[in-house]
């Protein structure tokens, strides 16, 4: 059965076969094995077309249903997968051909497959499910297959061989060892590691005498035990032997009160004895044998080995006990009483005690405190207190001044507004309760300051920006023209008195209001004033008399009636008011003199009049034609074609109301508070007002450039007002917080703490007073000594009494040679106690956790023996009296029964006294290390108002002081305390931290002028730099070439602003003159000037320039001056305009008016004049245009913050011509741009900076690089053109320099076996006390080790010292393995530097030594053992090589790190080593070269065979090169050396002598024979090459240009710099 895409195919015949479709899902009506699932079946073709079921064997036909087990949900948690280990990695290419194929050169390893088995289990008990479809309903099966790598093979890699040892032996025949290391063991199937040791034999000489053969060994020291009950004398317990003093003693002891004494004595020594407490000493002996051994490693009789004495093989011991602990105590309430979600948890503990200390090197006591982490638990747990953080008010909003105002010239800077900085101080305290009865309690308690560690989360900000508002000056506009005299009050016109005034407008509101405006009508006393008259407002046509056509005639004038400001009023006001009458005119007839309409009244020529000036305005007519002379009427002479007139006949004295400042704000008693209104009004935005007030000011009449004068002059009705209504804020007292906690006083632990320690409290002000509120108290922090300090809690052991000396039983020792019953070797104990500090007992848990390590509580001792002498113990030294020339003694004394003998009096062995000279001590001080930052003293904050606090305004710069660390040193050298040389510890030297200048630009200039007098254009203002910015101070902005900054803003000039203004035509100068008709072609001039255009008319002249040219009129014209009865025109009028779009087809015309009728048979010329309206011509499109956005424009006085930008809409010709606006708005376009938005500019945000913190405690304890640091933090990063931050966020200054005291070991003493050659033995090491300056770089001195008195007695940190130690010195036959090396650093499988992932490793090994040559079969087989380990590291391995010598070269295996190894190459890669030529070089002179070929040596040349193989070596023939005093020096030879003949040149002219050999070995040409014929060719071109350039003909010099290139003036480029 054969599987084929979900169906089975059942061959069943020779062309049809059974097809099966896959098994249905389990169906049942109960979950479990009573399932059932189909499938389908049917008989299908060979060819694959379904067929009858007749066709396929019925016999055989498959089953199509089957019972299954039905899956359930319920049934996922009874089943699931069980995965069973991958198995080991096979290869890919095992798994197809059955034979591992290694590739020859392994880079990454190679690819396998691991397997795995997979089955559906019970949950419960893992018996295996009935169908594995079950787990596969709830997840797919887990894959059985996985890819792997089989990392390449790692040989094992060792180090190089150390030098060969000195010889085993001093005569005879020894060994020579070296050994080697192991660095990387083998992996993954790599070669094992080579032989860690070589051996060699020696032999220094013949031994004198026979050699010894035998050596006396001790074996190791066997188990304490004690001796069997059976012995006589049976080894008492301490406990037992005070026993048997108390029976002895009370054997003693009659007297009852005497028994007394000694029962309480006996009571307090049981009291104060520990041992039967804590530890049960038992004293035992042990034994060790002795024997004799053979070189050859045999064991042989004791009596051949030849010696005196033989050692001691028993002696006293301990008893080996371990610690023994009680239980555990239950946890201790947990640490943490309150209930917190997301806050620290607290921790409970847990203790046991100490039953049984360790003795005997027993198992050490384990831990005796156990602590976990802990939230309390139940419904009765308080919440914890929260802590918040809380806020002062914001302190007024500071505006740092522009860089321009940077000058302390300038005064007072109060006015700044704009974008500013306000500050304010963040506390932290306690949260208040959310229960409103307890909060009222704790109110107070609440806003109490705590320690600022208390807030958990982060603190809010300390800056930020704010707005002063800018204040608006009154914009007015220009002062009207004069009014009309007229009553002050029109409904009272009884007074007399009258008033011409005139105004101005405000345009722009003011900050405060208009009352900050000056004043706004200017008033001038006036006579006959009347409120309504009658305005002429134009005159009609000229009516000549008598309804004839020409001659005088009158002008009708039309009237209508205004008021005093110009408004048209009802006719029926004017009555009393004069009307104006007609006016005569004449209509010229043919034969009259013809003049032009009369001008414009010109400019008043004075606003006023005096005594002495007088307002005059003029107007002229010109001549249009002559009379005829016979009955037409003349022209009138040329007085009467001008016309003056007076005007602004007023006087010059003008008055106006002039009005103070409002006063302040005071209570206004007539009105009761309540009626007073809510809005605050306040100095601060959220004050609130208490009442209303009233304000008054000083009104006064005022005549301009006189000063005050009575109120009457001015007029009553336009009198400002001097009272005003005003809310008053409300008085707000200072507030600030309750005082904190005091702050808690330093560790009282501390050393050297005799320093009056301090502690402090503060409070803050979270309010300031205002509007006359109760002002802050003074004192906002206090201060106190703290306590004193109580004793520190300590503990210490305490040592008691040693016992008496206990001896191994006699039983045992009585067979030893020379042994004494009562006399010998023995071991002696004591009692230790805990003690806490101050004197109290403490548990000895306390002492084995807190204190040094525990003395020893046994030590050997020696009874003596009759013949010993018995000596006390040294006595301590005794002082020096006097340094340099004083002594100390110490001494001891005979004991006992050795006072009398006399072998115990001989002084050169038992001395009694010491002697040493005193330290000749003298002492030098010297600076050492650098430096310290420049620090300025504490203090240096800057303060604003009283107790607020501006963070971050420390002072900066300015005089400090460093300090430099002062070292000691005694005559040998080494380091003292300080004090040794007076000296408190520093050098201090005043230094200078250089203040910030910040860059200084001038103030801005004036506008300019706007670049286009008619549209927009753009004026400019610059600023130019007057200072560098230096020591950290604020940039400048962006500057040019010449160093000035610019600022460029649109403007808008009016198009009428300058208009040109032409004078009367002059008379006209007749160049073809008829003097009987005085008329024919003449010129008329007039002056055409150009001048200011006001609201007045026109007034100043200006440049031209500032007219539109095209605008100008004429100034001279030619044309006929008409003749008697000839028609006469007035000028031509203005041009129409052309109709829009401009086209060809329309066009415009201009007009002019009949002023004389013609004579009879005379004719009128065209009064109107037409022609073609032309693009760009005389018709014109227009369009708008918009500039670019202006910078941000701030207020006169702002620095930065909310402004304006602006643009301008221009009016622009389509012959791109700026226009005047009226022409686009005239035409109605479209205006939909905004001219106007709203902008900021950037802050200038100084950077500021934390306080201090306070100095850390020393980087190091002692030493000479201790530096105390301090650090601050950085609160708001700088904005804009804000002062940057200060680069010194940490100074530093050097800690008192302290001696470094610690305990060293000396180097371990030879392995000793006592009383024998070889054997198990000790070595020995002491403890000495050295002193250094903590740098590591030298070694120390050594000190006494009372220098160490305070120190824990531990070396390196480990506080067990360890004194001695067994050891094994070799016999002369064994053959033994070293001791373990240390660790080799850890190593990471890396290929290329990438870790292949199979984790780091370290190794050790152990090499073999042997000291007989007959021996080393015998020796132990070497070892290595491998560890895995954690941040491993990278090596490489590759081939390196020397250079040749003769036929070899060495090579080696070098690591990546520069060490040499061996393994860890590929062998593969090695290079060659040797080389050797076929067929040897065996010819004189001759060797084989690196090519693999034979060649000569120097001065020998090859001649070779005709195979190309060396035949002999010849001398090379000799250019010989005389040198100076050589008598042939003119003789220049070449001669061949015979090879046989001896050379007789002298010594000195060998290094003249050169050797020419242009062939090599292979009779090719040698290389440089080419080069040399290369550089002939490029020598004999160079040469032609000369020779031509030097007969070419030269040019001549062109003089005069040089004479002008040396007139050229010397350019310099400027790079914008002020100070060049």
């Amino acid at each position: 059965i054969l599987p084929l895409h979900g169906t089975l195919v059942v061959s069943v015949g020779l062309h049809s076969t059974r097809e099966l479709g896959p098994w249905g899902r389990c169906m049942g009506s109960e979950c479990g094995p009573g399932g059932s699932q189909s499938r389908a079946v049917w008989c299908a073709h060979s060819e694959g077309w379904t067929t009858l079921h007749t066709n396929c064997d019925q016999a055989e036909r498959p089953e199509n249903q089957q019972s299954c087990f039905h899956v359930c949900d319920w049934h996922k948690d009874l089943y699931d997968w069980q995965l069973g280990a991958w198995n080991q990695c096979v290869p890919v290419s095992m798994r197809s051909t059955g034979v591992i194929q290694r590739p020859a050169v392994c880079l990454h390893g190679e690819e396998g497959i691991q397997t795995r088995e997979v089955g559906c289990v019970q949950k419960a008990d893992g018996v295996p499910a009935e169908d594995v479809a079950i787990c596969e309903y709830f997840e797919p099966k887990p894959r059985l297959e996985q890819a792997c790598l089989i990392p390449c093979p790692r040989d094992c890699v060792v180090s190089q061989f150390t030098p060969w040892t000195s010889c085993s032996k001093m005569c005879g025949t020894g060994l020579q060892n070296r050994v080697r290391f192991v660095l990387a063991p083998p992996m993954f199937g790599g070669s094992a590691c080579p032989n860690l040791t070589e051996f060699q034999i020696c032999q220094p000489g013949p031994c004198v005498g026979p050699e010894s053969l035998y050596s006396l060994r001790v074996g190791s020291w066997g188990p304490c035990s004690v001796p069997l009950p059976r012995t006589a004398r049976q080894a008492p317990t301490l406990n037992q032997e005070a026993k048997e003093e108390r029976v002895r003693g009370r054997g003693r002891v009659k007297d009852p009160e005497t028994k007394e004494l000694i029962k309480n004595k006996r009571n307090r020594n049981r009291q104060n004895r520990q041992g039967g407490k804590f530890w049960d000493l038992q004293v035992g002996y042990q034994t060790r044998e002795v024997t004799c051994v053979h070189r050859s490693g045999n064991t042989d009789a004791l009596s051949l080995c030849s010696q005196e004495s033989l050692p001691v093989t028993y002696q006293a011991c301990v008893l080996t006990k371990d610690c023994e602990v009680s239980d555990w105590t239950d946890w201790s309430p947990c640490s943490k009483d309150c209930y917190e979600l997301n806050g620290p948890t607290g921790e409970h503990t847990r203790t046991r005690r100490v039953h049984l200390l360790p003795v005997g090197g027993g198992v050490e006591c384990p831990e005796l405190e156990e602590k976990e982490p802990c939230t309390p638990q139940g419904e009765g747990v308080p919440p914890c207190i929260v802590y918040n953080w809380k806020t002062t008010e914001w302190t007024e909003c500071r505006v740092d001044m522009l860089l321009s105002q940077q000058d302390r010239r300038r005064g007072n800077l109060t006015g700044l507004c704009g974008g500013g900085v306000q500050n304010r101080e963040v506390y932290c305290v306690q949260a208040t309760s959310v229960d409103p009865a307890s909060s009222a309690l704790k109110s107070k308690e609440a806003s109490r300051p705590v320690d600022d560690d208390l807030c958990l989360s982060p603190p809010p900000n300390t800056t930020q920006l704010c707005h002063i508002p800018c204040p608006v000056e009154c914009d007015l506009s220009s002062w009207s023209a004069w009014g009309p005299c007229t009553f002050e009050n029109c409904l009272d016109t009884a007074a007399k008195k009258g008033f011409k005034l005139r105004k101005r407008r405000v345009i722009n509101e003011p900050t405060g209001g208009t009352g900050s405006c000056p004043h706004l009508v200017e008033s001038i006393p006036c006579d006959e004033p009347s409120c309504y008259d009658w305005l002429l407002v134009k005159l009609e046509e000229c009516i000549p008399d008598n309804e004839r056509e020409c001659g005088p005639g009158t002008q009708i004038p039309q009237v209508q009636c205004v008021n005093s400001d110009g408004e048209y009023v009802d006719r029926q006001l004017c009555r009393d008011a004069i009307l104006p009458m007609p006016v005569i005119c004449e209509v010229p007839c043919p034969k009259d003199c013809v003049l032009s309409p009369w001008s414009s009244w010109s400019l008043c020529s004075h606003t006023c009049s005096g005594k002495n000036t007088e307002g005059r305005q003029m107007r002229a007519r010109s001549v249009l034609a002559y009379s005829a002379g016979e009955g037409g009427v003349q022209c009138p002479n040329s007085i009467a074609l001008q016309e003056v007139r007076s005007c602004n006949d007023h006087p010059c004295t003008v008055y106006h109301w002039q009005t103070g400042p409002w006063g302040q704000c005071i209570e206004d008693t007539s009105v009761p508070p309540a009626n007073s209104t809510a809005a605050g009004v306040g100095v601060r935005g959220g004050d609130s007002s208490c009442s209303v007030g009233m304000q008054t000011r000083k009104v006064i009449c005022v005549r301009v450039n006189v000063g005050q004068v009575p109120p009457k002059k001015c007029p009553e009705s336009i009198r400002p007002e001097t009272v005003r209504p005003c809310l008053l804020p409300c008085k707000r007292d200072c507030s600030v917080t309750p005082y904190s906690d005091w702050s808690a006083c330093p560790a009282t632990c501390k050393e050297g703490g005799n320093t009056k320690r301090k502690q402090n409290r503060k409070r803050i002000i979270i309010q300031l007073p205002a509007n006359g509120g109760q002002d802050c108290p003074e004192v906002l922090t206090q201060e106190r000594d703290c306590e004193s300090p109580s004793v520190c809690l300590g503990y210490r052991w305490k040592t008691h009494k040693w016992r008496r000396c206990q001896l191994v039983p006699w039983s045992v020792r009585q067979d030893s040679p020379g042994a004494v019953e009562t006399c010998g070797p023995g071991l002696q104990a004591r009692a230790v106690s805990c003690w806490k500090q101050d004197g109290g007992q403490a548990d000895m848990g306390a002492c084995l956790k807190f204190a040094s390590s525990m003395p020893s509580l046994t030590q050997p001792c020696q009874l003596p023996c009759q013949d010993d002498c018995q000596l006390t113990a040294w006595s301590k030294f005794s002082s020096c009296t006097q340094d340099c020339v004083g002594v100390k003694t110490r001494k001891r004394m005979l004991v006992g029964k050795s006072k009398k003998r006399d072998q115990c009096k001989n002084n050169q062995m038992y001395p009694l006294s010491e002697i040493q000279y005193c330290p000749c001590n003298k002492y030098n001080a010297q600076p050492v290390g650098n430096w310290s930052d420049c620090i300025l003293p504490e203090g240096g904050r800057v303060e604003g108002q009283p107790g607020m606090k501006i963070q971050g305004d420390i002072k900066e710069c300015g005089q400090g002081y460093r300090y430099q660390a002062m070292v000691c040193y005694d005559q040998d050298n080494r380091l003292v305390e300080t004090s040794r040389c007076n000296s408190h510890g520093y050098i201090e030297e005043a230094c200078i931290i250089p203040c910030p200048s910040d860059c200084k630009l001038s103030e801005w200039s004036n506008w300019s002028r706007c670049s286009k007098s008619c549209g927009s254009g753009v004026k400019v203002r610059s600023k130019w730099l007057r200072e560098k910015p230096y020591n950290g101070g604020r940039p400048c902005p962006k500057l040019d070439h010449v160093n000035q900054v610019y600022e460029v803003v649109p403007c808008l000039s009016d198009c009428g602003q300058y208009v040109w203004v032409a004078e009367p035509w002059s008379v006209w100068k007749v160049s073809n003159v008829d003097l009987k008709e005085n008329c024919g072609e003449g010129v008329q001039t007039r002056k055409v000037r150009c001048m200011q255009n006001t609201m007045d008319g026109p007034s100043d002249s200006v440049e031209d320039y500032l007219c539109d040219p095209e605008e100008m009129p004429l100034g001279a014209r030619d044309s006929q001056l008409p003749c008697p009865e000839d028609c006469v025109l007035s000028d031509w009028g203005v041009w129409s305009r052309c109709s829009l779009p401009c086209n060809k087809i329309s066009t415009r015309e201009r007009t002019a008016c009949l002023i004389r009728q013609p004579g009879e048979g005379k004719l009128c010329p065209n009064t109107t004049e037409t022609e073609p309206c032309s693009l760009n011509s005389n018709c014109y499109h227009y369009s708008y245009n918009i500039t670019d956005w202006s910078t941000c424009q701030l207020s006169e006085r702002a620095v930065c913050g909310s402004g304006i930008k602006t643009r301008m809409l221009d009016c622009v010709r389509s012959d791109g011509k700026s226009v005047d606006l009226k022409f686009c708005e005239e035409l109605g376009l479209d205006r939909k741009w905004q001219m106007n938005a709203s902008c900021v500019v950037e802050c200038p945000v100084n950077c500021q900076l934390s306080d201090w913190s306070p100095w850390s405690e020393c980087t190091q304890t002692c030493g000479l690089a201790g530096k105390l640091w301090r650090r601050r933090t950085m609160l708001q990063v700088p904005q804009g053109d804000g002062r940057t931050c200060p680069r010194q966020r940490e100074q530093w200054k050097p800690c008192p320099v302290r001696p470094c005291y610690q305990w060293r070991y000396s180097p371990w003493s030879e392995c000793k076996s006592e009383g024998a050659r070889c054997g198990e033995g000790l070595r020995f090491r002491n403890v000495s006390c050295f002193v250094s300056d903590g740098s590591g770089q030298e070694e120390g001195s050594l000190v006494d080790d009372e220098m160490c008195g305070n120190l824990e007695p531990s070396v390196e940190g480990d506080k067990r010292v360890t004194l001695e130690e067994p050891c094994t010195s070799p016999c002369p036959g064994d053959c033994y393995l070293t001791d373990w090396t240390v660790w080799s650093p850890c190593q990471l499988s890396c290929v290329s530097g990438d870790d292949l992932g199979f984790g780091s490793v370290q190794v050790r090994s152990r090499a073999v030594l042997a000291q007989e040559p007959e021996n080393l079969l015998q020796c132990p087989e070497q070892e290595w053992e491998a560890r895995p380990c954690t941040e491993g590291q990278c090596y490489e391995y590759k081939w390196m090589t020397g250079a040749w010598r003769s036929s070899s070269r060495l090579v080696w295996c070098q690591r990546s790190d520069g060490l040499n190894v061996t393994g860890g190459c590929p062998m593969t890669a090695q290079p060659v080593a040797d080389r050797s030529c076929d067929p040897a070089c065996n010819k004189p002179r001759s060797f084989c070269t690196e090519a693999g070929v034979c060649g000569c040596e120097e001065r020998y040349t090859e001649v070779m065979t005709s195979d190309g193989l060396l035949d002999q070596c010849t001398v090379i023939p000799v250019l010989e090169i005389p040198t100076a005093g050589d008598n042939r020096a003119d003789v220049k030879t070449i001669r061949a050396v015979s090879p046989t003949q001896p050379s007789n040149s002298l010594p000195g002219r060998a290094g003249r002598t050169w050797f020419l050999q242009p062939f090599g070995p292979d009779g090719k040409l040698k290389t440089w024979v080419y080069g040399v014929a290369a550089g002939a060719f490029v020598l004999l071109i160079f040469i032609v090459s000369m020779t031509f350039l030097a007969c070419k003909k030269p040019k001549k010099p062109q003089r005069r240009q040089m004479y002008n290139n040396r007139l050229k003036p010397l350019t310099l480029a400027y790079d914008g710099d002020a100070d060049m």
